[in-house]
């Protein structure tokens, strides 16, 4: 894994585990439409569209490395999510996963609601007119700043993480003269089956109040004694690209167990429980995500079944997806630089962006699938390895991926779903310039974040 690398060095390219990569596609030049936003196709030429638009156009206009995100479709997965729920229910969008003033106003047309988890998320939602009432504020260490500002536009409510948090927001809001709706986020001692850098409800990791030893408990407590904020509801999440609903069951289970100790002990039954989100989305061909309607389904019926038999009145459920609705809906466009072919190996083929621009492959070992999308070719297969141009081994964008075997410098490679945490987890490492996002809709393209540019890192350092 490439988070314990070496950072120079042999890698021992020439050790493969079994079944390290899978056989290449029958037709490489096939746009695999589960990996692919909505409106991605070849036209006559073999040339990608997207809305109707040439990749080969969308480069000499945007440049490369370069994001370009599929409004129609991402409109289309929030009214999937809203439609699957329906109107007893509240769709939280991860703003994590990938936030601008676009984004935030998309959403507020669609009738979603937002998550945030830092003042510069918080700004970003409020500039792009999403309505306080309808954002929650998350996070392991809320400044006394953050928390001041949310409680005093009025966010819908806040997610308590720790002991010190029901304190420190209580008092905020009291001397704001504010009762401030919360949540407390509880680790239910579920282990996803996820990378364990983003399995988020086992004990031994930072976020929420563990379950175990009644500390949840205990919490609730605390929190329905002070009088600067109003517990509505526990809060739950266990991981990110889940597949297997079997650790959500297991977390309905254990926090309406909870409501039911609250009700019995404190004679309160808190109105809301939120699930968080995690669900997976389709990286390769190989992943199989569930539907929003089936995922709907499976939670609102484990919730309900659980309360029946608790004897609860079934609360309002919310869900936070923000990968499955924003991961699918982009890719990232590269221009190949050099091909470094290795003798019974692989070729490696270098582009000119990198970790920079996702960090995902380097940190939980991700994988990506990529086609050629300049033109169509008829060539053989070639395993190869999507490096970028940064001083570090571990700087690959595609681990093993089959490209054709006649593949040129100058020519348009492309990344699918690379809508979720790469643009909002891009760097600028080595100094280099973040990619701009572009959204694209109806034969048309407007860039919804400029590119970075070489006075944007100079106007930072003072010297």
């Amino acid at each position: 894994m490439s988070r314990s690398a070496h950072p120079a060095g042999p890698r021992h390219a020439d050790v493969f585990p079994d079944g390290h990569y899978s056989a290449p596609a029958a037709d490489l030049n096939v746009l695999d439409e589960k990996v692919w936003s909505r409106t991605v196709r070849r036209n006559d030429d073999g040339v990608a569209t997207v809305a109707g638009i040439e990749v080969t156009r969308l480069a000499e206009e945007f440049g490369t490395p370069a994001y370009f995100l599929d409004e129609a479709d991402f409109r289309a997965r929030c009214r999937a999510w809203s439609d699957a729920f329906g109107p007893n229910a509240d769709v939280f969008y991860a703003g994590k996963a990938f936030l601008s003033r676009a984004v935030v106003r998309w959403l507020t047309e669609e009738g979603l609601n937002l998550d945030v988890c830092s003042g510069g998320e918080l700004a970003t939602a409020l500039a792009g007119g999403m309505p306080p009432e309808r954002i929650a504020f998350h996070g392991n260490n809320k400044s006394a700043e953050e928390i001041e500002r949310a409680v005093s536009v009025g966010v819908g409510r806040i997610v308590l993480d720790s002991f010190q948090e029901i304190v420190r927001v209580a008092h905020i809001a009291q001397r704001l003269g504010r009762r401030q709706p919360v949540q407390i986020r509880v680790t239910v001692g579920v282990e996803a089956h996820t990378h364990e850098f983003i399995a988020t409800a086992h004990e031994d990791q930072k976020f929420g109040i563990a379950l175990a030893d009644g500390q949840a408990a205990e919490a609730v407590r605390r929190a329905l004694k002070l009088d600067g904020i109003e517990l509505i509801g526990i809060h739950s999440h266990i991981g990110s690209q889940i597949f297997d609903m079997a650790g959500f069951e297991v977390s309905a289970r254990r926090v309406v167990q909870l409501l039911a100790e609250i009700r019995d002990e404190h004679g309160v039954e808190l109105p809301e429980i939120d699930l968080g989100g995690g669900l997976g989305i389709a990286y390769t061909s190989e992943d199989d995500p569930k539907e929003p309607y089936d995922i709907a389904k499976s939670l609102l019926d484990i919730v309900t079944r659980e309360c029946e038999a608790a004897r609860l009145a079934t609360p309002r459920i919310s869900v936070e997806p923000g990968r499955a609705i924003v991961g699918p809906t982009a890719f990232t466009l590269y221009e190949v630089g050099t091909i470094k072919p290795l003798e019974g190996l692989r070729t490696y083929v270098s582009v000119d962006g990198g970790m920079s621009d996702n960090i995902r492959t380097a940190l939980y070992n991700a994988d990506y699938s990529v086609a050629l999308v300049s033109r169509r070719s008829d060539a053989e297969p070639m395993l190869s390895r999507v490096v970028g141009k940064h001083c570090e081994s571990g700087d690959i964008v595609v681990r093993d991926a089959y490209l054709p075997a006649d593949l040129a410098p100058g020519d348009l490679i492309a990344v699918p779903a690379t809508g979720a945490y790469c643009r909002s987890m891009a760097s600028n490492y080595n100094h280099a310039l973040r990619p701009p996002v572009v959204a694209v809709k109806d034969g048309e393209a407007r860039v919804v974040v400029r590119r970075e540019t070489e006075e944007d890192l100079l106007r930072l350092d003072i010297g």
